[in-house]
């Protein structure tokens, strides 16, 4: 019995420094392959809990072997984004301008009972209402209502009734994403004037978003 308890607090504490290991984000929205690294884990160590015969490390290799590569991967999946998107998949948009996206539910294997659901949680009662909705990786929907149905503050005061903007990320860590550059209405020349005008390459940039305005968000790689 006092063995199993050691064994058992053992095998309890490598889970809780692996699940730490891999990140806040694990114990919040998890991506598909997280969820999936996370069960694994947990499984490898209940068959070393169960067995007292079977060697500790036995149940101790295969843990640290998934955790291992589970770091692996979430490192390279920053630097290429054709893996992350094999991983984790791309946001897709459900909702653009008040009309409801039916290939995309369809690819989503989202129903309009779900979408809806979705959307009252959000407190949106009414899909015309919604500039925009986006299926997250993790399953939660990101909602933007036009802005004559937002939630009025201070700042909103005097501001005019114009959809609200959409920013799509051009460059996203060094990496130029030409379906965005598309969907945003712009080319690679423009990409190239606006990195002339702020004097860098796409692998200097950590993130460059604009809106159908023109508006952009720019923000320079840090130096390590």
């Amino acid at each position: 019995m006092t063995i199993t308890l050691i064994r058992t607090a053992m095998l309890y504490g490598l889970l809780i420094l692996s699940v730490r290991l891999m990140g806040k984000r694990q114990v919040a929205e998890m991506e598909p392959a997280e969820f999936v690294v996370t069960m694994l884990l947990a499984n490898l160590a209940a068959v070393p809990m169960q067995d007292n015969a079977l060697p500790l490390i036995s149940g101790v290799v295969p843990i640290f072997t998934v955790l291992a590569l589970e770091l692996i991967l979430a490192v390279l999946s920053m630097k290429f984004l054709p893996l992350r998107r094999m991983l984790c998949g791309v946001p897709t948009m459900l909702i653009r301008d008040g009309v409801i996206d039916q290939k995309a539910l369809s690819v989503s294997r989202v129903s309009l009972d779900e979408l809806e659901q979705k959307l009252r949680e959000k407190d949106v009662f009414d899909y015309a209402q919604v500039a925009f909705a986006i299926l997250e990786t993790d399953g939660e929907l990101t909602v933007m209502p036009y802005s004559r149905y937002q939630s009025a503050t201070r700042e909103d005061v005097g501001a005019d009734l114009s959809p609200a903007g959409l920013y799509y990320n051009v460059i996203s860590d060094g990496v130029v994403l030409t379906d965005n550059l598309r969907v945003a209405g712009l080319d690679k020349r423009w990409l190239r004037a606006a990195l002339k005008q702020r004097g860098c390459r796409a692998g200097d940039v950590f993130l460059l978003a604009v809106d159908r305005d023109g508006n952009t968000r720019f923000v320079r790689k840090e130096q390590r």
